[in-house]
């Protein structure tokens, strides 16, 4: 087999029947968590200053947009953890597939939860006992019924 035609027997089975999908890169999930983190959107300039507020690394919204334009890469270990910290995930988020698609997915049902106008609801309810939560369950479900809808919202698949 020639190079070439080794070349393109990799190009077929690379094809988009079996192609795998490119791993989003460090800009686009940067980028994400600006858009989707549910205190924001946020501003270039406005997680800078909270970087620098918190004590970190000196960044300028002009570097928060190159970072998140993928126009500069290579970000320091420093950037990383204190824009980690700011949006409240873990550093490997901008590395490890399988954390940013947890991360992603936590995100999306706490939009949900904002849209909804629940969010109010379920911070409250954080740290209440078990013999607490009951109670409040029960009586939700009889607003439900009372409100003629299902005892539990139906679960939406994104």
């Amino acid at each position: 087999m020639t190079h070439a035609d080794a070349t393109q027997s990799h190009e077929e089975s690379s094809g988009a029947a079996g192609a795998l999908e490119p791993s989003p890169s460090l800009a686009e999930r940067l980028d994400h968590l600006f858009k989707t983190d549910p205190r924001g959107p946020f501003t270039n300039d406005r997680v800078a200053d909270a970087l620098q507020e918190a004590g970190g690394p000196t960044a300028s919204g002009t570097y928060l947009w190159q970072l998140r334009t993928g126009r500069r890469g290579n970000p320091t270990k420093n950037h990383l953890e204190a824009l980690a910290k700011f949006f409240g995930v873990p550093v490997a988020y901008f590395f490890d597939d399988s954390i940013a698609e947890q991360v992603n997915t936590q995100l999306e049902t706490l939009n949900r939860l904002k849209e909804a106008g629940v969010q109010s609801v379920a911070l409250r309810a954080i740290g209440l006992s078990r013999e607490s939560l009951d109670p409040v369950l029960a009586l939700l479900d009889q607003v439900r019924r009372l409100e003629g809808l299902p005892p539990e919202p139906e679960q939406h698949q994104s």
